[in-house]
């Protein structure tokens, strides 16, 4: 990774090979995703109440934090009108929307100061999103919901794109992972025990990049992006959606990013819709990423609230 593109007039194709080479790309607020985040910011204030959720930290205990947001991360997900506004921002983003494909939001929170490091606000280790079984062309978006700062940013670390790393991805079942540890998370909230696949050997923090952008901007990148969640010392709580997308024909010619060092067993694919009309990406699509012997597990996550 040596270029960040800011609001680069570019199509959306020649921007995906770039993002598989492992460029950045950054983009301002439009109005997709200005009415994204005014949607989330509505869901999560109602939920906190009189309090304010940058600061509630502050003044409740984090037992009685994890109570408010371990429901809410579900509702956004599942609401109704989430995808149709996840839609609309991969739409205007300038993504095809019969060939490019969606899985759902995730809302996140990263507390300041260690209050809440575990479960529902895990602070990423560094990691690729490939250990976790996402195909080689997927693409992350990520939005912040309210204003944030370097000190509660995530990073990216550069020196790993064209570098492997000696990790435990080949020890990861995404099948399992879908019955036991995304089921889990509330249930974490000192400590977080569950498998997840990190790197076995000592890693350098620099250099690293961490880009910050105004609430509703938007920092695309590849999957296979070496990045970790910053320690949180704001003195605020940032609050973040994030998604991916594939695109199908690059999953039918194997394009993608370089694989270095992902080795997991299964598949992420099937949690992804078609944006055009939330159909169901091709099994014989699926078929070409699902390796590896099963274990007992769930194909696609199914939450229990």
């Amino acid at each position: 990774m040596d270029t960040v593109f800011f609001d680069f007039p570019i199509n959306e194709e020649t921007r995906r090979q770039r993002l598989y080479r492992g460029e950045l790309f950054v983009f301002s607020p439009r109005p997709s995703t200005i009415a994204l985040i005014e949607f989330a910011r509505k869901m999560i204030e109602d939920a906190f109440g009189s309090k304010d959720p940058i600061t509630a930290q502050y003044h409740m205990p984090v037992e009685e934090y994890v109570g408010v947001v371990a429901p809410l991360k579900p509702a956004f997900i599942h609401h109704p009108e989430t995808m149709n506004l996840l839609r609309s921002v991969v739409k205007e983003m300038g993504c095809d929307l019969d060939e490019t494909y969606v899985d759902v939001p995730r809302l996140r929170m990263v507390t300041s100061d260690a209050y809440l490091t575990s479960g529902v606000g895990y602070a990423h280790h560094l990691h690729r999103d490939t250990w976790y079984s996402a195909p080689m062309a997927q693409l992350n978006w990520w939005i912040p919901i309210y204003e944030f700062e370097s000190e509660s940013s995530m990073a990216f670390h550069p020196r790993y794109w064209s570098e492997a790393v000696e990790n435990g991805s080949s020890e990861f079942n995404y099948y399992d992972w879908n019955s036991q540890g995304r089921k889990q998370a509330a249930q974490h909230i000192k400590a977080d025990t569950r498998k997840q696949p990190k790197a076995k050997q000592q890693l350098e923090l620099d250099p690293q990049v961490r880009v910050v952008c105004p609430p509703g901007g938007v920092i695309l990148f590849s999957a296979a992006q070496m990045h970790s969640t910053v320690p949180n010392t704001s003195g605020k709580t940032r609050y973040s959606i994030d998604f991916r997308t594939v695109n199908v024909r690059d999953l039918a010619s194997e394009r993608g990013a370089p694989n270095l060092d992902s080795f997991p067993t299964g598949t992420s694919l099937r949690d992804f819709v078609r944006g055009k009309d939330s159909s169901a990406m091709p099994e014989e699509i699926v078929q070409r990423y699902d390796l590896g012997d099963r274990i007992d597990g769930e194909l696609v996550f199914k939450p229990t609230s």
